[in-house]
């Protein structure tokens, strides 16, 4: 198997006319402290984003070189997806809700970490959304010279978390 190249792993948003400036992050992503890995969105249109991210070597994550493990590349997609999401939400007059992760499939990770201080690009185009709230994205990681990560990832965005959540521990 062959690493893709930078010009495999770009497939989202480009910016458009009126999307030259974005919300900060913060006002997006219900993620706080911590939890919070991606930082900024630099591109959205209405089926996908373009979000960055940087490798921070003191991180809790960060391994004995302060690289981060390629596993929480998940995590990175998934991020960029609620942002995607809250960002059109937003746009519509609504506001961000919080969704959940559903899982991943074909998952693949060119290298076992993304180094120390990268500069990451995560891309998550929309594959499928339901009126019921499921949603596939295409997702990619990349750096400045190479594709990183690639995954198709799955979410869901119930209409009432509350009732949601509860309803899982009743289960």
């Amino acid at each position: 198997m062959t690493t893709p190249t930078l010009s495999d792993c770009t497939i989202g948003a480009r910016v458009g006319a009126g999307d030259s400036a974005f919300p900060p992050i913060e006002d997006v992503l219900p993620h706080r402290g911590t939890m919070r890995l991606v930082d900024e969105i630099v591109a959205c249109s209405d089926d996908a984003v373009t979000v960055l991210a940087s490798v921070a070597p003191e991180a809790w994550y960060a391994d004995a070189h302060g690289a981060m493990p390629a596993w929480l590349g998940i995590e990175l997609m998934a991020q960029a997806i609620a942002a995607h999401v809250g960002l059109n939400a937003m746009r519509a007059g609504g506001r961000a809700r919080p969704g959940v992760l559903l899982g991943a499939s074909r998952y693949e990770a060119h290298s076992p970490s993304f180094a120390a201080g990268a500069r990451l690009r995560i891309e998550a185009k929309e594959l499928l959304k339901s009126e019921q709230g499921h949603g596939a994205y295409d997702c990619t990681i990349a750096d400045a010279d190479r594709c990183l990560a690639q995954a198709v990832v799955k979410v869901f965005q119930p209409n009432d978390f509350q009732a949601f959540i509860e309803g899982s521990f009743r289960s």
